[in-house]
């Protein structure tokens, strides 16, 4: 076989290469995206739950202490964590602060819910 008859029969073989990878790579591409977004949305909700627990476990802190503060972390946020649910707990020993909320998506319909729980001390005078 010549080298011009070779030439012919690989005519359009960049093209079906493209064809075939284009796709697992834009799908590497945003599967690495949203891990990214996932990360950020978790330590979001990390730090509204340790925002709030260090409000709460003031000596005088209280569970509308937590949850203003927790609140107020939230909006400056904004949409890192969507429909934030804060629940505050404490005890005559410790406060525990949970933040649970949905992530932002780059695939429609797809969506990941991020949950991040909080411990802290309650402090007290002995």
């Amino acid at each position: 076989m010549t080298n011009r008859n070779r030439q012919r029969h690989e005519r359009g073989s960049a093209t079906i290469q493209a064809v075939v990878l284009l796709p697992v790579l834009f799908g590497l591409l945003f599967a690495t995206l949203q891990i990214g977004l996932y990360f950020y949305g978790r330590t979001a909700a990390s730090s509204m739950a340790s925002v709030g627990a260090r409000a709460a476990a003031a000596e005088n802190g209280t569970q509308q202490a937590c949850r203003q503060a927790a609140t107020a972390f939230a909006a400056s946020v904004r949409d890192a964590l969507s429909n934030p649910h804060i629940v505050c707990t404490m005890t005559p020993t410790t406060v525990t602060v949970r933040v649970t909320g949905t992530t932002l998506s780059l695939i429609p319909g797809w969506t990941m819910q991020a949950d991040q729980t909080i411990t802290l001390p309650k402090e007290r005078i002995t």
